[in-house]
């Protein structure tokens, strides 16, 4: 990357946009992430001499970090009108406690807010002006934090976005002192952001006192970076590729699962590749290496019987791993077990309803809804409404001992062995127990006591309802 004269200031930054917008429809609509600092203020003024005003859109996300914040608005606002572009903005509020530091915490609600407004506004492609000394900054952070291939691919020039308006960055293969070159060639104005002195912050330490210092030993550092950036990305690649091909032999139910045989024939470091894959493909956050690490020995310890399944403690995100009969999956963790941990009692009283035709029963102390929804009596969950409105509807925790008539073997078991026989793990065994009266009626994952029945189920004409209990999770 070496400095042109700066009559070729306007020519170099017009090229890069033209090879982004050669790949897309002549219609399509071009927003820009324009937070009125110098770099979105040249990509801004470039995308309306390149595609026209028409079809761009100039996205302002108001963090309120600043006192400045809201003469930045106005300025943005301001601005996209003179150029006779579209204008939005999105004031977004920041956990500022966030773990992973206020830094995060607005990157991330930046992009949230930004791909919303793109899909308000029909966007294909949102284009973000990240240049060569981002690049070179964000590989020496990830560096300097042990990041994986992935960390060290940094920013890439294009990646598809969940919302269908790809992220484009035309300007990443150009210095800053390009872009203040453009600015100067074309009289553009721009906001200053004080934080950017803030040498707190590990970006702006970097940019203040350390690249300075690489420039000066180390001309070509930028291209250097870059090289390994892209290498990165590459061997990123090839390593998801063999995730994929070790998620079709280890996955199960359409990868949602895995084999926990199959995933422990594999030697650490592939295992921790397909880990780690698997749980990007199910849209969970990425986890630290020693959380991954942690995550297979315990699976190990399983295998080998060091440590009982229901022991398994390896919490992310809201979820919790789990492994049972050979079968490894995340489950969402429920409120309750988040607050007080698993493993706590909770005492519940039991609940009454005299039945008159509801079709919803909210029971908040578990988190959870019976529904009784219309039905034919061969439905194997079904119940005569006369049943239903026999007695009031109990429901309540399980005390132990409890029994039903295994309707298939003649025989009445506990619930234990028929939990265990369905293959219910423990951990999704805490229900609430359905009974009309002091008679049991229906066991969520087991199903209906026809015997509780007696005569009725043999009535002709009978209005028949179906019994379901859904946890909060799966209620919409």
């Amino acid at each position: 990357m070496t400095d042109l004269p700066e009559s070729d200031a306007g020519r170099i930054v017009l090229d890069a946009l033209g090879v982004v917008l050669s790949a897309l429809p002549n219609d399509a609509r071009i927003a820009i992430a324009y937070s009125g600092g110098l770099d979105s203020s040249v990509l801004l003024d470039a995308a309306v001499r390149a595609a026209g005003a028409a079809r761009v859109v100039a996205l302002h996300v108001h963090h309120g970090l600043s006192p400045n914040a809201d003469a930045w608005l106005g300025h943005c606002e301001a601005t996209a009108r003179a150029y006779g572009v579209t204008f939005d903005a999105r004031r977004v509020e920041l956990a500022r406690d966030d773990a992973a530091g206020v830094e995060a915490a607005a990157r991330d609600a930046r992009y949230r807010a930004l791909d919303a407004m793109c899909a308000a506004h029909g966007v294909q492609a949102l284009w973000l002006a990240q240049h060569a000394d981002d690049q070179a900054e964000t590989v020496l952070l990830q560096l300097l934090r042990g990041a994986g291939l992935a960390g060290l691919a940094a920013m890439a020039p294009a990646r598809a976005s969940v919302n269908g308006a790809a992220r484009v960055r035309p300007l990443l293969a150009l210095l800053r002192t390009q872009l203040e070159r453009y600015a100067r060639a074309h009289g553009l104005h721009w906001i200053e952001d004080e934080s950017n002195d803030d040498t707190r912050y590990a970006r702006n330490a970097l940019r203040h006192d350390v690249m300075p210092a690489l420039s000066a030993h180390f001309p070509g550092y930028r291209d250097a970076l870059a090289r390994t950036a892209a290498h990165a990305a590459s061997s990123q690649r090839l390593l998801d590729d063999l995730a994929r091909i070790d998620l079709r032999n280890v996955g199960l139910d359409d990868a949602s699962a895995l084999s926990h045989t199959a995933l422990l024939a594999l030697d650490d470091p592939r295992a921790l590749n397909l880990l780690r894959y698997w749980m990007r493909s199910l849209g969970l956050p990425a986890a630290s290496a020693a959380r991954l690490a942690d995550m297979l020995r315990q699976l190990r310890e399983v295998a080998r019987g060091d440590l009982n399944a229901h022991a398994l403690r390896v919490d992310h995100a809201g979820h919790r791993l789990r492994s049972y009969r050979g079968i490894v999956s995340w489950e969402a963790m429920r409120a309750r077990e988040e607050r007080a941990g698993e493993g706590v009692p909770h005492s519940r009283a039991p609940v009454s309803l005299n039945w008159r035709g509801e079709e919803i029963w909210r029971l908040p102390s578990w988190r959870g809804t019976y529904v009784f929804a219309p039905a034919a009596p061969d439905d194997a969950d079904a119940v005569p409404e006369h049943v239903l409105a026999s007695a009031p509807l109990i429901a309540r925790e399980r005390s132990g001992g409890e029994r039903l008539r295994d309707e298939a073997a003649n025989v009445s078991r506990t619930l234990k062995n028929l939990f265990q026989t369905r293959g219910v793990p423990a951990w999704e065994r805490d229900v609430p127990l359905l009974f009309v009266g002091e008679t049991l009626l229906f066991v969520p994952h087991i199903g209906v006591s026809r015997s509780a029945f007696g005569a009725a189920q043999s009535e002709t004409g009978a209005a028949w309802r179906r019994i379901e209990w859904r946890e909060d999770l799966l209620v919409a």
